[in-house]
């Protein structure tokens, strides 16, 4: 029977459905041209192979150093006119203005009616704007290729007319047809006292969407990279069938002797000073509670805000800092000298090697805590009030209610937080032992993530530091999968 069904859905539900499909098709292109802005195979402005490969269009259109490196020659030869890098540059601003006029209107449309129908008007014009970026591109490549033919160094100036170039016409093509769609479709808000506005889901997705970004750039995107640890791969050449060794380097970590004394001093120190911070984990905690008993609200908020200030002071001016009470001419020696009179006291606590894990465990302490401890300081400040004043009526003092209401009520977050430990217990960072590396304690400082930029970037053995990073990475996320299963079993509770 035919009627105003089908498969039991409303023919007003399918032509809604309907409609909605160019709407979601135009933003989840304008998501994708968004982020192949900051992709560099997908580059429409690298129209020559001197350009370089690494180079994504927002590099292009804000950075001529970066572009240019490889073109001094070419440059100071004449063979490729200035005006053309600055017409190139030009070009990818105007391309990515368009594609960021487009996304913002895929985000309004996540509005209600008159917002969507508001937003719609950006990719109508964002995508002729984003086009005409594209045409200036063209114009510059024309402008190359016949100078290059005029002087006879078309070879030497390699211009082409990138994959990118044709990627991002058609993300142009159907950002200006969805959104035109997306807009003739989307009825106008007849009432003009309706404001624009947005679901709190949305507005929430939209505050968490830069993150997102970011966190697949600068987390996820790298791990393309892994695939140099199958070439033989030297700096500056290139990855093809002609340099792949499969599995070479990864037997490389257990076939080389000198490689594995290296990794299990590594190894040794990273477990060792991550074992410290663990066991000293519950110093948030206790600096959480001191400062939530302090009575006066003047004196805390002085207290935190002194103890956070270390953690945003990079490890540098620590070291600076460090340099200035420990070093041989530093605080500590000249009172030693000028104040107890003590003879031979020019004793660089900086250089030796004794106690290094201590020391290191110290200043991370020193910078750390403060911030460490605003979780747990969020975390008292959500345990209900009344149970406080239910534990007062029954007598107990302040003690007992730190005790029997205030570190249980933080039990919970605390475990997570150890467990996140645990499993990131080979990644304990690079800086702070970077800074504080010298010739006599390395031995005792150089931890994992050290190791790996001492012999990827110090030695240039770019393969093997990629074998160790993958190895740390695949025991971390074990790691992180034993940690949850722990969790689920003790406490009945997962934290992923």
């Amino acid at each position: 029977m035919q009627g105003t069904a089908k498969a039991g859905i409303p023919a007003a539900e399918r032509q809604s459905a309907g409609l909605k499909a160019p709407l979601w098709l135009f933003r989840l292109t304008a998501l994708a041209a968004g982020m192949a802005i900051f992709f560099p195979p997908v580059n429409p402005g690298r129209i020559s192979e001197k350009i370089n490969s690494a180079a994504s269009l927002f590099t292009t259109g804000i950075s001529r150093d970066t572009i240019t490196n490889s073109m001094g020659r070419i440059l100071r030869s004449q063979w490729i006119q200035d005006q053309d890098i600055t017409l190139l540059m030009i070009a990818c601003v105007v391309t990515m203005v368009g594609v960021l006029a487009c996304a913002a209107g895929a985000c309004m449309s996540l509005g209600n009616r008159k917002m969507r129908k508001t937003g719609l008007i950006l990719p109508i014009a964002g995508a002729p704007v984003a086009g005409a970026g594209l045409l200036l591109i063209h114009k510059a490549y024309q402008n190359m290729t016949a100078h290059g033919e005029e002087v006879g160094k078309l070879d030497t100036i390699k211009i082409m007319l990138p994959d990118g170039f044709t990627v991002f016409c058609v993300f142009a093509g159907l950002l200006f047809v969805t959104g035109l769609i997306a807009f003739l479709t989307t009825r106008p808000e007849k009432d003009p006292a309706v404001k624009m506005e947005m679901e709190e889901k949305y507005r929430l997705f939209l505050m968490m969407l830069p993150v997102i970004i970011l966190s697949f750039i600068f987390a996820y995107l790298p791990i393309w990279g892994w695939r140099f640890a199958f070439f033989d791969y030297k700096p500056g050449g290139a990855i093809g069938p002609e340099n792949y060794v499969g599995l070479k380097w990864f037997g490389s970590l257990f076939n080389d002797p000198a490689t594995m004394n290296d990794l299990g001093r590594v190894l040794r120190n990273t477990l060792i000073m991550s074992g410290l911070g663990i066991a000293t984990s519950w110093l948030p905690i206790a600096f959480a509670v001191l400062l939530a008993e302090i009575r006066s609200t003047k004196f805390q908020r002085t207290i935190q805000t002194l103890t956070t200030i270390p953690n945003f002071i990079s490890w540098v001016l620590v070291y600076a800092i460090a340099i200035c009470i420990f070093s041989t001419d530093g605080f500590i020696n000249s009172f030693l000298t000028n104040v107890l009179h003590r003879t031979g006291a020019n004793t660089n606590y900086l250089q030796i090697a004794d106690h290094t894990w201590l020391k290191m465990l110290l200043w991370g302490t020193w910078k750390g805590v403060g911030w460490s401890a605003i979780i747990y300081i969020a975390g008292i400040a959500g345990i209900d009030q009344q149970l406080y004043e239910a534990a007062r009526v029954d007598g107990a003092n302040r003690f007992r209610c730190i005790w029997h209401i205030t570190i249980p009520g933080l039990i919970p977050t605390y475990m997570v937080m150890l467990l996140m430990s645990i499993a990131g217990i080979l990644s304990n960072g690079m800086e702070q032992y970077l800074v504080f590396e010298n010739a006599m304690n390395k031995d005792v400082i150089e931890v994992l993530d050290l190791y790996v930029y001492h012999i990827g970037i110090g030695q240039n053995q770019i393969p093997l530091s990629t074998v160790v990073g993958i190895s740390k990475s695949l025991i971390g996320v074990t790691l992180l999968f034993s940690a949850n299963g722990i969790s689920k079993a003790v406490r009945g509770e997962s934290i992923i």
